[in-house]
């Protein structure tokens, strides 16, 4: 199976559910995209110590980034409706199997991060550890973007 016909029947159905859109592929927006992701990652780090949530808000937006930049080169974007789950969903029917374990800890740190961003009282406090744990997990996931871009379909 190649990677056109991998996650294609999910991809289809995305965008036939107003979840994802065809916009123009564009290979230099994509690569914009990643630059954003490795700066925000270089934000994170420097944060991390001082302010832990406001590194992770910059880390996971830097995975969101990425993945993002995959479907942007493609010539595919979540809607409003969509999301941001709707880009884990599109590129992990693409590319799961074999990457499988790369992509997952997004869909934590998606979650992670709107415990963070609504708060409640009885979420835990995000330390820096814990940033600088999920920080690798970015920097891997935006290393798979950009070996993916330039061998992915356009949609």
């Amino acid at each position: 199976m190649t990677r056109w016909d991998q996650g294609r029947s999910t991809v289809d159905a995305l965008i036939g559910a107003g979840e994802l859109e065809r916009v123009p592929a564009s290979r230099q927006a994509a690569e914009a995209e990643l630059v954003r992701a490795h700066t925000h990652v270089g934000s994170a780090r420097q944060l991390l110590a001082t302010d832990p949530e406001g590194a992770y808000t910059l880390a996971y937006d830097a995975a969101r980034r990425a993945l993002a930049a995959v479907l942007q080169n493609q010539g595919l974007r979540a809607t409003s409706r969509g999301g941001h789950t709707v880009i884990y969903a599109a590129v992990r029917a693409q590319l799961d199997p074999p990457l499988g374990s790369i992509l997952r800890p997004f869909n934590r740190m998606r979650a992670r991060r709107n415990e963070v961003e609504c708060r409640s009282s009885e979420a835990p406090s995000v330390m820096p550890e814990e940033v600088a744990a999920d920080l690798t997990k970015v920097e891997a996931l935006i290393e798979l973007a950009e070996k993916a871009i330039p061998n992915m379909p356009r949609y």
